[in-house]
């Protein structure tokens, strides 16, 4: 079992290092007036299992009947093949018919099915940053109609990707990162918890992995359960650099040696099969740049993409522009003169 799963919170007061946003949705379930929330926050700092404790704490033993998360980066990357994919969709599919057609059917039909004993339910949205204008627009009057009956909320890493008539209509509610004591003393409890059998860690390896994971919770999980699984003497620099920041190395290594394709079907695995959006894909190909080849030109590219991308513009067209200028501008500095 996966240790994100295994020590995910359970209630509000298991979230960490949070305790202004625990107060504040500790209050709206106690008043069981909840309005319509955008949770803005980076990676791994509590957003989405938020949501669930809010959810357990209103409904308690129906919190699973009145809570739906709709997965948007997998739901936008994958498209109607997720849609395809998903035995809880299939009764509301129609192959004929567009994404987001059926995104806006499913939407309103969840939201209008009346809530079990409560008054509304709730309806989150995980990376809400990759909902397509299109789709923000269909929401925001679907959150018109359904308001009474539901809640809304959208939980991203970038909230200015939230469209305006959606904001307006939302509380902001913002995660800080984790403070690297608290990250450090719940690696520890995991530690103990699992036992030294199954958790042979050295404390001088816990601080390493605190510094890896840079507030990001859920990856200093991850990546403390990589070592534990690789033993005491693996390499930490290697299990540091997760899958999506080897991939982005390598999507980077590709565009930059001028094979255009290789390092766009590269960053199309990031977004299908790790499910990241486009920004997502932009901050770890940043990473790759300042670390291997810190050039202003590119640079400048990635944060032009980056506020294009803000403005819920195509992502796979955006990214693909990116590759193109990425690889221009290094074979303009691999040229001589």
């Amino acid at each position: 079992m996966l240790w994100i799963e295994k020590y995910r919170p359970r209630s509000l007061d298991e979230i960490i290092g949070q305790e202004k946003v625990v107060e504040r949705l500790k209050h709206f379930a106690s008043s069981r007036a909840v309005p319509h929330l955008v949770l803005a926050g980076p990676p791994g700092t509590g957003k989405s299992a938020s949501v669930e404790c809010l959810a357990r704490e209103l409904y308690r033993d129906f919190a699973e009947e009145n809570l739906t998360i709709i997965p948007t980066s997998d739901l936008f990357s994958l498209g109607k093949k997720f849609l395809e994919g998903e035995e809880r969709y299939s009764h509301l599919y129609r192959a004929d018919e567009s994404l987001l057609s059926n995104f806006k059917r499913i939407i309103r039909e969840y939201s209008s099915v009346r809530p079990l004993d409560a008054e509304f339910k709730l309806m989150a949205f995980e990376g809400a940053s990759s909902l397509p204008r299109e789709a923000q627009q269909a929401l925001r009057r679907i959150m018109e109609r359904s308001s009474r009956t539901c809640r809304f909320i959208y939980c991203t890493s970038h909230p200015s990707a939230v469209i305006p008539a959606i904001a307006s209509r939302c509380l902001p509610v913002f995660f800080s990162p984790i403070p690297d004591p608290l990250v450090e003393s719940h690696l520890q409890a995991i530690c103990t918890a699992e036992g030294r059998g199954g958790c042979p860690i050295r404390e001088d390896q816990i601080g390493l992995l605190v510094a890896a994971a840079r507030g990001d919770l859920r990856k200093a999980v991850m990546l403390l359960q990589v070592l534990a699984e690789s033993g005491p003497d693996a390499n930490l620099l290697s299990i540091s650099m997760t899958e999506t920041d080897q991939v982005a190395t390598a999507a980077f290594s590709a565009i930059r040696a001028g094979d255009v394709q290789a390092g766009r079907r590269r960053l199309e695995t990031l977004q299908i099969e790790y499910g990241l959006s486009g920004r997502e894909v932009l901050g770890a190909l940043g990473n790759v740049v300042k670390r291997d080849f810190n050039d202003p030109r590119i640079a400048c590219a990635l944060a032009e993409t980056d506020w294009v991308l803000g403005h819920s513009q195509n992502e796979y067209l955006q990214l693909n522009a990116l590759v193109s200028r990425i690889a221009r501008e290094a074979a303009d500095v691999r040229r001589p003169g």
